[in-house]
């Protein structure tokens, strides 16, 4: 019970029995991990007597949680069919992120339009579901709002803006999936993906 109750901190309450279930049948190791920048979740397989550990993000809001827990699963289901004999976003991962959604897009537990995303993405998994722009914009929807806070996409042309190390940079024309920014602190060009959260900066003289 202990279990379901932590889990349902973080995500639906009616996704964490499910969740709970999994933990135990496949005897892994849960961790609910501090933010970290580079990445929303994380698989590890079973090394040197260890067995699955899987860690996700404890900033992340309920729905992007269990999407991301589901992510990782589908890494754990994919390790136990194929070792690491398949690439990790590979056609069996997709198939195994498909069967892991469909008790709970069954249950509709994700709202109508994260739910509309899921299902979209199901039918064409082109990319990780983490990099899908489609539903990873439905999930931020639901993210607590904060207002120094803006997606670059949202901001015009030329806005110049600051990242959370400081950097100031200018936002540039887009090229396929991410803008082409340059930073005025050094001059270097860098993509950026178009839901980054980034705050307005003075341009400073």
């Amino acid at each position: 019970m202990e279990k379901k109750q932590i889990l349902a901190q973080y995500m639906p309450e009616a996704a964490a029995p499910i969740i709970a279930r999994w933990i135990d049948y496949f005897q892994c190791e849960f961790k609910i991990s501090r933010n970290r920048a580079t990445k929303l979740g994380d698989y590890r397989h079973p090394f040197k007597g260890a067995g699955h550990k899987i860690s996700v993000n404890n900033n992340l809001n309920t729905y992007a949680f269990l999407v991301t827990t589901v992510h990782e699963f589908a890494h754990l289901l994919t390790w136990n069919d194929h070792k690491n004999k398949v690439k990790p976003h590979g056609e069996e991962w997709k198939r195994n992120f498909k069967r892991m959604m469909v008790p709970f897009i069954d249950q509709q537990i994700f709202p109508e339009d994260v739910q509309q995303a899921i299902v979209s993405y199901l039918h064409n998994p082109s990319a990780a579901s983490c990099t899908d722009l489609k539903l990873s914009r439905a999930l931020k929807k639901y993210d607590v709002k904060h207002d120094a806070i803006s997606r670059l996409e949202e901001l015009p042309l030329d806005t110049v803006f600051q990242i959370k190390d400081g950097r100031r940079f200018k936002k540039g024309e887009r090229l396929r999936k991410r803008y082409r920014c340059l930073c005025l602190d050094n001059g270097n060009i860098y993509l950026f993906n178009p839901l980054a959260e980034v705050m307005l900066a003075a341009t400073g003289t």
